[in-house]
């Protein structure tokens, strides 16, 4: 019996990569493998359910899912971020940590998206912001959001601004319109059509008054680890519904191929480390030594403690108004994994 043929939407990255490029292929599929950022992949997903498998922002498919969307998960992890600990702030703000967010103007890509909400949660659960002394700005339009596909409203008693579609994050940040922002790539080359903040730069702006609300990224990253035992995930692989009745036996097959392709990049992670990073073995040698075990973990059961989390946090913002079972989320064969 020939291989079934199934289109793939992701993000290159090194866990995934190996499967990407062949190296590693799922027992009895062949896959069609369309490469896109995160942003660009989901709204297509979530718009236009063009692929047979997706990865998909956890939090925006968890509301989705709560919602009737037709698909199912694989316990495939492979972003995660300290999210809160990427905040940037104006100087002029008077910001000096955390605590002093409340009040201020905070900007994020998407209120909904999943790096948001750990944001949010981390910022009341740790250090007593409430999301409502936030006033919170929002980048994209309806059209490019994933609140857009699933009916996003903005929770009673917030503060709630759309960014005018002339501006970006990155602008009014640097133009100290706004005091703080979450979008940690707003600097990088390139761009994509969802993101105004990868395109819409101050270029002659002093970024000089830009500084990170965590200057010690590895040290913020390590208290939040060992506070709760994970990193948070924002974005997991999925299955289209229609697909996942027609071959309910690939779900399996998939999560097999993904294990193997993340396991495939854990052994030649050492021949990788690019030789413009003097220190990438030391930094290597530091990461094993944080996270003990595998901070990267695949399966339902490994990351139940995280899921949950994530769920707390979505009902506490008001994104859903009934939480999920975990198991409800996944495909049956591979609840137990």
């Amino acid at each position: 019996m020939p291989d079934i043929q199934m289109g793939l939407i992701g993000s290159p990255s090194d866990v995934v990569n190996p499967l990407f490029e062949g190296e590693v292929k799922p027992e009895g599929i062949d896959l069609v493998i369309t490469r896109a950022d995160g942003s660009t992949g989901y709204w297509r997903q979530f718009n236009f359910d063009e692929f047979d498998v997706s990865a998909l922002s956890v939090a925006s498919y968890i509301i989705a899912k709560t919602k009737g969307y037709d698909a199912v998960a694989l316990p495939v992890f492979s972003s995660r971020r300290f999210m809160h600990a990427e905040l940037n702030y104006h100087v002029d703000s008077g910001i000096k940590g955390p605590e002093d967010l409340k009040g201020k103007r905070l900007g994020v890509a998407e209120y909904q998206m999943t790096a948001s909400v750990w944001l949010r949660g981390t910022l009341e659960h740790d250090f007593g912001v409430s999301q409502y002394d936030i006033k919170w700005f929002m980048e994209r339009t309806e059209e490019l959001s994933h609140g857009g596909t699933t009916g996003f409203k903005p929770p009673k008693g917030i503060s709630f601004t759309r960014v005018p579609e002339d501006k970006s994050l990155a602008m009014m940040l640097v133009n100290n319109e706004l005091d703080a922002s979450s979008l940690p790539q707003m600097r990088l080359r390139g761009g994509n059509f969802i993101d105004r903040s990868t395109r819409l730069r101050a270029q002659d702006a002093d970024w000089s008054k830009v500084k990170k609300l965590f200057p010690d990224l590895i040290a913020e990253g390590t208290r939040f680890y060992k506070k709760y035992g994970f990193i948070p995930a924002t974005q997991m692989y999925t299955i289209r519904g229609s697909t996942f009745k027609k071959y309910p036996w690939a779900a399996f097959n998939l999560y097999d191929a993904f294990v193997k392709s993340k396991r495939r990049a854990e052994e030649t992670l050492s021949e990788r480390i690019p030789s413009l990073m003097v220190f990438g073995r030391a930094y290597m040698a530091q990461t094993r030594k944080t996270f003990d075990g595998d901070p990267f973990t695949y399966g339902v059961e490994a990351n139940r403690p995280m899921l949950t989390t994530v769920i707390d946090y979505l009902h506490e913002q008001g994104l859903i108004t009934k939480k999920p079972k975990v198991e409800d989320l996944f495909a049956p064969s591979v609840v137990s994994l």
